[in-house]
């Protein structure tokens, strides 16, 4: 039994390694210029120095989250998911090079307001390159018939809390893990998760939608993973032993990538598997 195990953990091992997909590729890494502006209000105790250190502090804050829409525009992705999309962009983040002064002094209404116009030079930066929390996936097969066995995989280089999603091809959302079976998603640094567990109940079975037109179908598996625990998505598995959302649900995706947004960028990552499934 200890051999197999062995054994067992080993092919998982080599699967893992074998089946990591790369990372999205993005078609703008350069550093972009974008102006903003940033505002503060001079108080009774407050200096001159310090209100405008804290207009020029909120102009480079609001230049940083100006240019993620820049980077998540110029990037090319493999998938146009709207989830995919959605969560890629909440994971970069910037890092501004240089800073330029382009005017600044007080509000021409409000004599109270001191304002600074910038002109920022923003590199992006991914948290993996970082040296965050990093996911490593891997799927049984990604070529399935319908009604075949898959197998979902992954290991995580720090202890983590992950939640584990299909996406048809409708754009349809299901949250297979936690599930009302077990609403425990913590792993252990280092070690292979396997969904379904061994033992579950669970069994994960290739199968079109429903009046599904074509032979040929490409779906998606996305692995979130969260180094605390957070309570991203309410669970209440009343209808069933998944939670469903269905391609007009936009609510679930848009709540989660705010709540996502709140992390810090390196304490959080995400993953995603395609297979195809053939009839």
């Amino acid at each position: 039994m200890a051999k197999k195990l062995l054994f067992l953990t080993f092919f998982f091992s080599l699967l893992l390694g074998n089946c990591l997909e790369p990372l999205p590729a993005f078609a703008q890494e350069q550093p972009v210029w974008v102006e903003e502006v940033g505002r503060a209000y001079l108080g009774d105790n407050d200096t001159l120095h310090e209100v405008r250190e804290q207009a020029r502090k909120e102009a480079g804050a609001r230049a940083l989250e100006k240019a993620k829409g820049t980077f998540i525009k110029a990037h090319t992705l493999v998938s146009n998911s709207q989830l995919v999309e959605d969560l890629i962009f909440a994971s970069v983040r910037g890092h501004i090079e240089k800073l330029e002064v382009l005017e600044e002094g007080w509000d021409s209404k409000e004599k109270n307001i001191y304002q600074v116009k910038v002109k920022a030079l923003i590199r992006p930066v991914f948290p993996e390159k970082e040296g965050g929390l990093l996911i490593k996936p891997a799927l049984s097969k990604t070529d399935l018939k319908e009604g075949e066995e898959v197998k979902i995989f992954c290991q995580v280089n720090r202890d983590c809390y992950i939640y584990i999603f299909s996406i048809a091809a409708d754009g349809s959302v299901t949250l297979l893990f936690p599930n009302s079976l077990n609403n425990q998603n913590f792993i252990a640094k280092g070690k292979i998760y396997e969904f379904p567990e061994p033992g579950s109940r669970i069994q994960l079975q290739a199968r079109f939608l429903p009046d599904y037109p074509q032979t040929v179908a490409q779906e998606r598996i996305k692995i979130i993973a969260t180094q605390e625990k957070e309570d991203l998505i309410p669970l209440g598995f009343r209808e069933g032993m998944f939670q469903i959302y269905d391609a007009k649900s936009t609510g679930m995706i848009s709540d989660l990538v705010k709540k996502l947004n709140r992390l810090d960028p390196a304490s959080w990552a995400e993953a995603t598997l395609t297979y195809r499934l053939r009839r």
